[in-house]
C-alpha cells in the first residue's frame, strides 16, 4: 500500500481538491494525463485513482468514458466538488492593479461577469493551477490567476475575491477507482452500479434493452453513448443505475439487458453520495 491518490494536473488543481476532500487521510499523487493516472494506480504508484467524469455546465468530460472499461480498475466511490473560482495574486496586489487574469479556457467564461466590471482581460492558461504556480513566478502584481484557494495556499498567493463565478452551481463529479472490486453495502444513501454495454444489431435492441429497468423498477441516472474506434456503426453506451447487482430487481433487469447486448462490463458499485439526495 502507497497511501497515495492519483489525480491529473499540477497541485493545487481542482481534482487535487477532490482528493483532499474526499480522501483527506491519503498523499495527493499529480499526474499529467488521465493515462497516467490510471497507470499510476495499475502499476502500483499509486492505491486510488481520483478521475472527473462530468461537470454540470460543461457535461461529460472528455475521454474518461473511452479510459474506463479498458483501464483494469474499479469504481469504489464518488465525490462531488462545488467549483468555486478565486482571484489570486501575489501577496500585497490590490483588485484595482490587476489587468489581467490567467486560468483554463473553460473558466474564464464562467467569471466573464467579474472580469468586465472590473476590466481584467482573461488570458487562456493549459491549467489553472499551473496558471496560479506562473502568477507566483512572475511576481507582477498586474497578473492574477483564477483557481481554487488550494492553488493560493500551495503557491503563497493572496486571494483578492472568492467565488467570482457567475454561476452558482458548477459540480464536477469525480469517481474513485482502485485495483480492487468492491461489492459491499455500503454508505448511508444507496448504491450506484455503472457499466458499459453494446446492444446487439437487431432492430430495436435499445429500447429492449431499457425496458428491463423499467419493468423491474430500476432507476437510471444516467445513459450516454458515444462512438467505438471512431466507427459510426459501433456505439458504446455508459449507464449508471441505483440498486446493487445483487438487488431481485437490479438482477432481472442487468439479466435482460444482457440478452440484447453484445457486450456488457460492470465498471463499479459504490455508495450514492448525499449530494445526490
Amino acid at each position: 500500500m502507497t497511501n497515495r491518490i492519483a489525480f491529473q494536473g499540477e497541485p493545487g488543481a481542482y481534482s487535487h481538491e477532490a482528493c483532499r476532500d474526499a480522501r483527506p487521510g491519503m498523499e495527493p499523487l499529480p499526474c499529467r494525463t488521465f493515462e497516467d493516472v490510471i497507470e499510476a494506480v495499475r502499476g502500483g504508484a499509486a492505491d486510488l485513482a481520483m478521475l472527473p467524469v462530468e461537470n454540470t455546465t460543461y457535461g461529460r468530460v472528455a475521454d474518461i468514458h473511452r479510459l474506463l472499461p479498458h483501464s483494469g480498475l474499479h469504481i469504489i466511490d464518488e465525490a462531488f466538488v462545488r467549483v468555486h473560482i478565486n482571484l489570486l495574486a501575489v501577496p500585497g496586489t490590490t483588485l484595482d492593479a490587476v489587468r489581467e487574469a490567467h486560468s483554463h479556457l473553460v473558466l474564464l467564461p464562467q467569471c466573464a461577469g467579474f472580469l468586465r466590471k472590473h476590466n481584467i482581460t482573461g488570458r487562456v492558461s493549459p491549467d489553472n493551477a499551473r496558471a496560479a504556480r506562473e502568477i507566483a513566478e512572475r511576481g507582477d502584481p498586474a497578473a492574477a490567476a483564477l483557481a481554487s484557494e488550494l492553488a493560493g495556499e500551495i503557491y503563497g498567493l493572496d486571494v483578492l475575491a472568492r467565488h467570482i463565478e457567475d454561476q452558482g452551481n458548477n459540480t464536477t463529479r469525480f469517481l474513485i477507482m482502485s485495483r480492487e472490486a468492491d461489492m459491499t453495502r455500503r454508505g448511508d444513501h444507496g448504491m450506484i452500479t455503472s457499466f458499459v454495454f453494446q446492444v446487439r444489431n437487431i432492430p430495436a435492441a435499445l429500447y429492449k434493452a431499457m425496458g428491463g429497468f423499467a419493468t423491474n423498477g430500476v432507476n437510471m441516472t444516467k445513459l450516454e453513448s458515444y462512438m467505438v474506434d471512431g466507427s459510426f456503426t459501433a456505439t458504446q453506451f455508459y449507464a449508471d443505475i441505483e440498486g446493487h447487482p445483487d438487488d431481485p430487481n437490479v438482477q432481472l433487469a442487468l439479466d435482460e439487458l444482457a440478452y440484447f447486448t453484445a457486450e456488457l462490463e460492470i465498471l463499479g458499485v459504490y455508495p450514492a453520495t448525499r449530494q445526490r439526495t
